[in-house]
């Protein structure tokens, strides 16, 4: 029952017979025991390894056995100790174990997502976009779908002047309702005016930011934008990037030039047809307004507008007098 301090069941047998007769010698305990002389002398080594049988103060050639409560206590010491000891040497081992998967963890991900850059959080995305931005080369091309109430940094701000102002190749894509805004149309004209084109368009379904036609930034959650970026270096989704990029800038519209608007109810504005498009898709108010770039309240004017003047009591009959004069 000692066993975990280094005492087996024969070093107890001759530590307990010491212990009964501690002025027996050697052949006496073996004579007590009952065992060879030789096996006595060997427990009576390990016994002393174990500092339980040490000289007396006053005579070194005679010995004595530690009392238990003293030799045990301290002999439990040493062995916490000792486990003590391993443990920590158990623990370094295992944080260099660790360092060692995360190493490989980090080796195996640079070796099958090299093209994939994760950037979490809207802060390490919005610097990380900053020096893509300083590194491009040729052209800068985005979507951004940003809100009436994301008003635009004033120029001596922005983050685009550096872009502009190096002769980038820029196309910014925005939504008509931060353009209609007095703040939004200032920003348009003055990225106009440093050679950035800028075309509007009712809805763009996400930020996408398209570098150099090497790299493509997307968000990763379109509806979450704290939650950060990802840079795909792919030349697929660069492809696929590219195309939805072109597809919105081909529709969209020059918000410096006039538009030439029937006069008559026959003819919708891009944004009007765009809610119908949503609402024949099913879209609530609140993903017209949050798709527009609204208020929801301007969001249920327009409805309201429109089935007013094709006299619709309810969405199905807007959406059905929308699909009879093709608005839809």
């Amino acid at each position: 029952m000692l066993e975990p301090l280094g005492v087996d069941s024969a070093a107890l047998a001759v530590y307990s017979a010491l212990l009964r007769a501690p002025e027996h010698t050697p052949e006496q305990l073996a004579a007590d025991l009952g065992w060879p002389i030789a096996d006595v002398l060997k427990q009576l080594d390990v016994l002393r390894d174990l500092e339980l049988v040490i000289p007396t103060w006053t005579t070194e050639s005679v010995e004595h056995a530690v009392h238990p409560r003293i030799g045990l206590s301290l002999l439990a010491q040493r062995r916490r100790a000792e486990i003590n000891e391993k443990l920590a040497e158990l623990d370094e081992a295992e944080g260099q174990a660790d360092k060692l998967a995360e190493q490989y963890s980090e080796l195996i991900i640079s070796r099958s997502e090299e093209n994939v850059e994760v950037l979490e959080g809207r802060v390490r995305a919005s610097r990380r976009v900053e020096q893509l931005a300083a590194i491009a080369q040729e052209s800068f091309y985005s979507l951004i779908p940003s809100q009436i109430r994301d008003n635009p940094p004033p120029a001596a701000e922005s983050p685009d002047r550096r872009l502009l102002e190096r002769g980038i190749k820029t196309r910014f894509t925005y939504l008509e309702s931060l353009a209609s805004t007095k703040a939004g149309m200032e920003y348009c004209e003055w990225v106009h005016s440093l050679g950035g084109e800028v075309r509007t368009t009712p809805t763009l379904p996400m930020r996408l930011l398209v570098i150099d036609q090497s790299m493509a930034v997307m968000p990763i959650d379109i509806l979450n934008h704290d939650a950060g970026a990802v840079v795909h270096r792919s030349p697929a989704v660069v492809s696929v990037a590219l195309a939805l990029f072109d597809s919105y800038w081909s529709k969209a519209k020059n918000p410096f030039e006039e538009q030439d608007l029937a006069s008559d109810n026959s003819e919708l504005s891009p944004q009007e047809s765009e809610v119908l498009r949503l609402l024949a898709g099913g879209a609530k108010d609140e993903q017209v307004a949050r798709l527009l770039g609204i208020s929801l309240r301007t969001a249920r004017r327009i409805t309201a507008s429109l089935a007013e003047r094709v006299d619709a009591a309810s969405r199905f009959e807007l959406g059905v007098a929308a699909a009879k004069r093709g608005w839809v």
